[in-house]
């Protein structure tokens, strides 16, 4: 890790450029997001050490949200403080942000004949990608037939009981039944990310998540604004995502196209553009803040929506960091996880079923092209925003 006297001298600046070159060139998802942080961070900057950058890695996939964008709040926090999360995160997220918001313009200004192709094509590439994650995501996260099982389980509650219902309790069921049949396994110990956070300050950003988390339906429901209605739908949803970036598909369908503040064909379209673009997939949010149509819209919508979705992250890391030695070790916690996480790709698969594939797909020729974009991406290993540039031109083309 870099001395404190060369750390002191590191600007927010210096930390804002660094990873605002990541935000152009971080093509391939949260997993590669990690590799590309790794290989800057450990490798050439030397400003963790391996295992401090390991311990911030697993800190950030037990947390719900974004894994690789809290990976890079924690790096710019164990640099310049909080500031520097902040600093870290905008270089990181801002521009994909930017290019989903002037997407979101052009497809509002498309006409039913102009656009209906290109954005077939979009909700096609879609399909290919979810199909490819669940696929990673079954390989990693249910090696055996307990999980699988689980899996399924928690699958056909989601499509049983539809909206936000459904999916919570596919994930408390997944949970009890992993707590009560995972193995205790034994934990590791490594180094820790010593972050110069006080601890009140880390009680009052936890205070903070759950009092926003509690407090925003009442406020929504009672004042009736739609722009807080608005923030408690994504707050909630970065709030209570596990699993990655694809898992919020599902949760923000029933959020924002269930009461009508965007189509499902719009949405689609979103979520296939946002595979061609570098950074965290949660940039979603701020396509989709611009692309409604009630309310708040446009810029500020993006940005709005973009806020609310990023700030349970901030929260989290800021009030975790500095106990997730302690966390870590618990095993009751593990147990939990066992569970979760195969719940977690039970959700996405009931995504992938619907609204995914029911939507997109309508002929043959959407059929082929969805596998077409399934082999280029897991046999040929294309880069996900290749794919979605084909769909995208071939659905123009021929859809």
């Amino acid at each position: 890790m870099l001395k404190e006297q060369e750390r002191s001298r590191l600007s927010l600046m210096s930390v804002f450029l660094i990873f605002l070159r990541l935000g152009l060139t971080s093509f391939g998802g949260p997993i590669a997001h990690l590799g590309y942080f790794r290989d800057e961070f450990v490798v050439r900057r030397r400003w963790l050490t391996e295992e401090a950058y390991a311990d911030l890695v697993a800190l950030c996939q037990f947390l719900p949200g974004p894994a690789s964008s809290q990976v890079g709040i924690g790096i710019g926090l164990s640099q310049r403080g909080i500031l520097g999360g902040l600093v870290a995160w905008s270089g990181f997220t801002l521009p994909s942000a930017f290019v989903l918001m002037v997407f979101a313009y052009g497809l509002r200004g498309l006409d039913g004949t102009t656009g209906s192709g290109w954005l077939q094509g979009l909700k096609i590439a879609a399909v290919a990608v979810v199909a490819q994650a669940v696929l990673g995501m079954l390989k990693k996260l249910c090696p055996d037939w307990p999980r699988r099982i689980l899996m399924v389980l928690a699958g056909v509650i989601a499509l049983s009981v539809t909206g936000l219902i459904g999916q919570l309790l596919a994930l408390v069921l997944s949970a009890s039944i992993g707590y009560k049949f995972a193995l205790n396994k034994e934990i590791s110990n490594t180094t820790a990310l010593h972050i110069g956070i006080l601890k009140k300050v880390s009680m009052g950003a936890l205070a903070l998540f759950c009092v926003l988390l509690g407090l925003s339906p009442l406020l929504a429901g009672l004042t009736g604004f739609h722009s807080l209605a608005v923030f408690d739908s994504f707050y909630r949803a970065g709030a209570l995502v596990f699993g990655g970036g694809h898992v919020v598909l599902p949760l923000l369908q029933a959020e924002v196209v269930t009461p009508g503040w965007i189509s499902e064909d719009l949405f689609l379209a979103g979520y296939g553009a946002a595979q061609a673009v570098p950074g965290p997939l949660f940039t979603l949010s701020a396509y989709l803040g611009t692309a409604m149509k009630t309310g708040l819209a446009g810029i500020a919508g993006g940005l709005w929506c973009l806020f609310a979705m990023f700030l349970p992250s901030f929260l989290l890391v800021i009030g975790v960091l500095p106990f997730w030695n302690r966390l870590r070790s618990n095993h009751s916690i593990r147990k939990l996880l066992y569970g979760i996480n195969a719940g977690v790709v039970g959700l996405l698969a009931a995504a992938l079923i619907h609204p995914v594939f029911t939507t997109a797909i309508h002929n043959w020729l959407g059929l082929m092209l969805a596998g077409l974009s399934f082999w280029l991406l897991v046999y040929r290993k294309s880069p996900s925003w290749l794919v979605v540039i084909i769909c995208g031109a071939i659905g123009q083309i021929i859809l």
